[in-house]
């Protein structure tokens, strides 16, 4: 029996945050401290986790160096260290940062309960970083469900509301269906391949020649279909609008971004890295997914009359063009977008939890009537986020945009980057509805309270957004670099 290479710095991101989400929930048992002593907690928790990530990225510089890149797989292949993992998980961990941040008003006002709350995003975040580090198919579908039940249970939060209660449901059922297919397709890769470590099929098929490949292509469906919902890429979408709009406001917009970092990069590492060799194959299939989801979620998001609805399915069209980004083939691309686009929506969510409240469901348009009078650190801040979605020049949303569609005509898919263009015009329509709302109309509401925690998220956000869209080099520069092995 061969001894496993165990590596604690392999998965100390991940061990740190499970011992954080126990630090709170003793800490609050045993003393019953005030939420600010569970900030402190989970402050530290973040600071350790990313000071070891940042270990991991000088351990994987220096095995590129001396070109021992087999030094980067850990527990018998099934983690990896390599540079993908840990952009990715550097990503979660800022999404994480700054949903707490944006949401710390929702999580102190639960009282006890918010330690709870505390708990299940850092073990959220953990199951998440588990994921994007697997080799293992079997690995990332567990790091997937602690990820994903840790999700569902953070929707239906708000026990008061019914319209939580709704959105936890569905988010469960279907996302357990989603589950049970991805990993139904992973059986299937397994039996046509033997294989369950991604390394090892793409070993497989530079080696054999597949004659009847019928097992592995339905397998293939399988896992492009189970992780297509995580990402709420149409036409798997249905349960997206449902769960923004009855999850807690403070905290969806971190749900959302975890679950898109995660999901992305499971699904090209699958694609680009283990089943590279049938390109041929799923290139179109996922061209498809593409095209769909960038037209449905931008159609449906011009009829919304409520925001977060609105912010659903633009995430179903930045699906679609993250989707691009993977028909393209080429990492950095779909890194750089999916970091991007995860600071927009954390922030965006930090504004609709301070105009609707943390807790509230309904999130009408015409709550931002006048918003610019009425707050304009938030009207301006969501404005910039907005533009910044919708791809204008001087945004980290035109770098990604033009680098997930560069990538996509280089690889002969003309017809699907002339369609993300057309669709991009029409997704500026949608946002630009709810900046006019904010500055063309006049309301006679109340000033709208900004907390310092939301303030804090809000400045960050749209720091990233317009210094990275001005000068990208930096983080174009890490994403180029962090390379699947």
């Amino acid at each position: 029996m061969t001894t496993p290479e165990v590596s604690w710095l392999a998965i100390g991101p991940e061990l740190v945050l499970a011992l954080g989400a126990v630090a709170v929930l003793l800490v609050d048992v045993q003393w019953k401290p005030r939420s600010r002593v569970h900030a402190y907690i989970v402050a530290t928790t973040l600071i350790l986790a990313t000071a070891l990530t940042a270990a991991q990225w000088a351990s994987a510089t220096d095995a590129g160096a001396t070109g021992d890149l087999g030094s980067l797989l850990a527990f018998s292949g099934m983690i990896t260290m390599d540079g993908f993992a840990i952009f990715s998980r550097m990503a979660l961990l800022a999404a994480t940062a700054l949903g707490l941040s944006a949401g710390w008003r929702f999580i102190a006002g639960q009282g006890r309960r918010g330690a709870e709350a505390l708990a299940l995003i850092l073990l959220a975040t953990a199951g998440f970083s588990i994921m994007v580090a697997s080799n293992n198919l079997v690995m990332m579908f567990l790091g997937l469900e602690v990820g994903s039940i840790s999700l569902y249970v953070l929707a239906g939060f708000s026990r008061e509301r019914k319209e939580s209660d709704e959105a936890a449901i569905k988010y469960f059922l279907l996302g357990s269906f989603a589950s049970a297919i991805f990993i139904y397709g992973v059986a299937l890769l397994y039996a046509g391949t033997g294989q369950f470590g991604i390394l090892g099929m793409r070993d497989f098929f530079r080696v054999y020649l597949v004659l009847s490949p019928a097992v592995i292509y339905i397998g293939l469906g399988l896992v492009i279909a189970g992780l297509g919902f995580k990402v709420s890429a149409a036409p798997f979408h249905s349960w997206a609008p449902d769960v923004y709009q009855g999850a807690p406001a403070g905290i969806v917009g971190y749900m959302a971004a975890v679950a898109k970092i995660a999901g992305f990069a499971a699904i090209t590492r699958i694609l680009l890295g283990a089943l590279g060799g049938l390109d041929a194959t799923w290139l179109p299939i996922v061209a498809g997914i593409a095209a769909l989801s960038m037209l449905v979620g931008a159609v449906l998001a011009l009829v919304q009359g409520d925001v977060r609805r609105l912010l659903a399915y633009s995430g179903v069209a930045h699906a679609g063009f993250i989707m691009t980004g993977v028909v393209g083939g080429v990492t950095d691309g779909i890194l750089f977008y999916v970091a991007a686009y995860s600071v927009q929506l954390v922030g965006a969510f930090a504004v609709v939890a301070a105009v609707s409240g943390v807790d509230g469901a309904p999130s009408s348009i015409n709550d931002y009537r006048g918003l610019a009078k009425r707050s304009p650190l938030l009207a301006g801040s969501f404005a910039v986020l907005l533009l910044g979605m919708a791809g204008l020049p001087l945004t980290t949303g035109f770098v990604a945009k033009f680098g997930v569609f560069a990538s996509a005509w280089a690889n002969d898919f003309q017809w699907l980057v002339i369609l993300a263009v057309v669709v991009s015009v029409i997704a500026f329509a949608f946002y630009l509805k709810v900046i006019v709302v904010m500055y063309m109309n006049d309301s006679d509401e109340e000033l709208v309270p900004v907390g310092p925690g939301t303030q804090l998220a809000l400045g960050i956000s749209v720091a990233v957004t317009i210094l990275f869209g001005i000068l990208p080099g930096p983080l174009l520069e890490f994403a180029a670099n962090a390379l699947p092995l």
